[in-house]
């Protein structure tokens, strides 16, 4: 099957009434979730701003005897900001990073509780599909709570590293902006085909399928991450994106199979 025919096939799965059921319980949950991180980051900003202090000390010399005056402040965090909206640049300045920051960070927070999330719902999607349009193609699966939970930590913290190891390559125009998506992607690709073929497969069928098809698989992950990067499309799109993968995996599945007979 091309990509252009699995697109519409993919799609049209989607708009079932089924499919559309599930597509609202990551999108709930993803909302909920961010809210609370949200103020939870929010409120842990304002309290590393309340406790600012300020320090000087000036000495002066009267009568040849050395005198030191000091002084000392506290600024909340309400006077610091105040502070910064007074002056035009300041509070141009402040605005900029504090909606871009936070915009980013809500960004790439949403893609990663959606992969999560998705991951408890995967095993319902395919069945769909299977019961759609792979009756032929018996679900097997490997997977364990255990070694998904392991698997997850495993890969969250590689991405963790992998975002302090590229931290010179931010301040690079173009390549920042790889260097800054590469690791949230190997969460993505690492998490999104291991809840695919792990639900699918055998250990060894999917072993195989991800070593022929590793180009593909790649390229296609990297079309559904560049897709969940749009604003907003995430919440809607996670269920999209096991049915575009789970697709791939049962045409693969088919051939392995096919060819045991």
């Amino acid at each position: 099957m091309n990509v252009e025919n699995l697109l519409i096939k993919s799609l049209k799965d989607l708009f079932s009434i089924k499919m559309l059921k599930y597509s609202v319980i990551p999108f709930i949950l993803s909302l909920i979730v961010i809210y609370f991180s949200f103020f939870i980051l929010a409120g842990v900003g304002l309290e590393q701003l309340g406790n600012v202090e300020v320090s000087t000390a000036e000495t002066t010399i009267q009568n040849g005897i050395p005198h030191t005056d000091t002084f000392q402040a506290t600024l909340a965090g309400s006077s610091i900001i105040q502070f910064l909206m007074n002056y035009t640049v300041t509070s141009w300045i402040a605005s900029f990073l504090v909606y871009t920051i936070g915009s980013l960070l809500m960004l790439y927070l949403s893609i990663f509780i959606s992969v999560v999330i998705i991951g408890f719902l995967t095993p319902f999607i395919l069945k769909e599909l299977q019961f759609r349009h792979y009756q032929d193609v018996e679900i097997i699966g490997y997977s364990n709570i255990i070694e998904a939970l392991f698997s997850s930590i495993k890969w969250a913290f590689f991405m963790l590293m992998m975002f302090f190891l590229f931290l010179p390559l931010y301040f690079i125009p173009v390549i920042n902006i790889i260097a800054f998506n590469f690791p949230l992607y190997y969460f993505f690709h690492k998490m999104i085909t291991y809840d695919v073929g792990s639900t699918l497969c055998s250990r060894d069928e999917d072993k195989q399928i991800k070593y022929f098809n590793s180009n593909s698989l790649r390229l296609k992950t990297l079309f559904l991450y560049l897709l969940s990067l749009i604003p907003f499309f995430i919440f809607f799109a996670s269920v999209f994106f096991i049915i575009y993968l789970g697709h791939t995996y049962f045409i693969e599945l088919r051939k392995i199979r096919m060819k045991e007979v």
